[in-house]
């Protein structure tokens, strides 16, 4: 592959696909909590809205991993973008028609986490197939950075006003932004994504589910880092659970400008995505990994103390910025140290316990918010902070060791 800076073709269509949802996404991120505020006050209802999107990951994402491994990555993502868009649809259609309520978006939330295990491992699977190794850092700032651009600049502001207009119009656009997505699959060349092959005697899909799942067990300081990531992200999810009643009641925000107050989060994650590759260069991939989950840690306990809403953007920026670095360079450690092979299936075992602990996580987090709505805050953000202080030299060692991985390889 050639050295150039630029990433080629088949990396730019994927990542134009996954730009386009994430646009969509945004708007959706931005009008779901609202609609669901709309529907109920029930603070764990609330919690559970989002939880839904989690849930899946804990039931599937083992089974869904090894599916992944056996079929067409390509027609994966396509046949993802069009289920999404069709489900999108179904809610702006019950909203016009005032037929919705809580529990069927909750419905609809879940069908589509469901789908979002599918969309994510087949394409976290892609990108090793795509670009070499030492482009895999540049490649998730890539994405990273649009996540943050499409999502949170253009698409959580837009869509809380857009949902003050007119509630199903957010999701009617969520649609088109996954049909268009669909249509950037399909371009994708075949010749571009065929560095795997698949061996014409290849084990059956319950021997291979168990192969996915032994390699991670196996690797003790991969599990490592699985544990320590799920337990940051389930105390995560305790703080995040009632944000947008935090904001909504407690902060007095208006609906109209919800995602305006999230934006400023997004402009984090921005600068935190753009020098993340730089900041692993010079100090160590490990010392910024470590750096980086920590003091998103301390800014999500921040938030709690908030009172008022410029203190609560500021310290969002804050939060943002660390995440985002966290979000590239921990990608950048698996796609470095998990065999392509056996990828989908260790990605969807690893998401199963990091993502399958968020909805627990949220469910808790909503049950201590009818206490207090700050009150999730400060419990998730020192659990987090405490998991990660504890982790802190384990995962620079790690993290500098995977990069040791790609010159190996390389």
């Amino acid at each position: 592959m050639s050295n150039s800076k630029s990433l080629g073709p088949a990396f730019n269509r994927l990542w134009l696909a996954f730009s386009s949802a994430r646009l969509g996404d945004g708007l959706m991120a931005a009008a779901a909590p609202l609609l669901a505020i709309s529907l109920t006050k029930d603070t764990v209802l609330i919690a559970l809205s989002g939880a839904m999107y989690l849930l899946p990951w804990l039931f599937f994402a083992i089974a869904i991993g090894t599916l992944v491994d056996r079929i067409d990555r390509r027609r994966t993502l396509f046949g993802v973008a069009i289920f999404r868009a069709l489900v999108a649809i179904a809610v702006a259609v019950m909203i016009v028609t005032a037929t919705i309520n809580i529990y069927l978006l909750l419905l609809a939330t879940f069908l589509i986490g469901t789908a979002d295990v599918f969309n994510d491992t087949a394409l976290q699977s892609l990108i090793p197939t795509i670009l070499d190794k030492e482009k895999i850092e540049r490649g998730n700032s890539r994405f990273q950075i649009s996540d943050t651009v499409l999502q949170q600049f253009i698409g959580v502001p837009v869509g809380s006003v857009l949902f003050v207009l007119s509630a199903f119009v957010p999701f009617g656009l969520n649609a088109i932004g996954f049909v268009v997505a669909a249509i950037m699959i399909v371009l994708i060349p075949r010749k571009h994504i065929a560095k795997l092959e698949v061996a014409a005697d290849r084990p059956g899909f319950r021997a291979q589910l168990v192969e996915g799942i032994q390699f991670l067990w196996n690797d003790k300081k991969i599990l490592r880092l699985v544990v320590v990531t799920a337990l940051i992200g389930f105390g995560f999810n305790i703080a995040g659970a009632t944000m947008v009643l935090f904001l909504t009641d407690t902060l007095q925000v208006p609906k109209a400008s919800y995602g305006l107050v999230l934006l400023v989060g997004g402009v984090g994650a921005l600068l935190g995505a753009l020098l993340a590759p730089r900041a692993s260069k010079r100090f160590g991939r490990g010392t910024v990994l470590a750096l980086s989950i920590s003091f998103t840690g301390i800014f999500e306990l921040l938030m709690g103390f908030a009172p008022n809403v410029l203190t609560y953007v500021l310290v969002s920026f804050g939060g943002g910025f660390a995440i985002a670095g966290w979000n590239v360079l921990l990608m950048s450690v698996y796609h470095s140290l998990i065999p392509n092979e056996v990828f989908g299936r260790v990605h969807g075992t690893r998401r199963t316990l990091v993502w399958g602990l968020m909805p627990i996580g949220a469910y808790i987090g909503g049950l201590v918010a009818k206490i207090d709505l700050r009150l999730p805050f400060y419990i998730g953000g020192v659990f987090s902070v405490a998991i990660a202080l504890v982790s802190f030299a384990f995962i620079v060692r790690l993290g500098n060791q995977s990069v040791s991985e790609n010159v190996v390889d390389a």
